[in-house]
């Protein structure tokens, strides 16, 4: 059974999130789902609390928070290691 990779990206609509946004939308597969959250929504913004989202653009993928650099959002190599672009087999 193949399932999917649950991608959402926490964007403020700021130049940085939106380059990440392009980023990650570059570098998927077949295997990724991708969902971007606006952390103006007052729903999204609870969600992002309780993953201990502070700084955006923050990307959670199947639930687990990924580590960015402060301000400058992830890179692709970070991406990667994280499965994003690797189909699940």
């Amino acid at each position: 059974m193949v399932t999917k990779r649950r991608i959402s990206i926490y964007s403020a609509g700021c130049a940085v999130c939106q380059e990440t946004v392009k980023l990650v939308e570059r570098i998927v597969c077949q295997s990724c789902e991708v969902t971007v959250l606006d952390m103006q929504d007052d729903d999204v913004a609870v969600r992002a609390k309780a993953l201990g989202i502070h700084a955006v653009p923050a990307i959670v993928v199947d639930g687990e928070l990924l580590e960015c650099r402060s301000g400058c959002g992830p890179d692709e190599r970070s991406l990667r290691a994280a499965g994003i672009g690797n189909p699940i087999a």
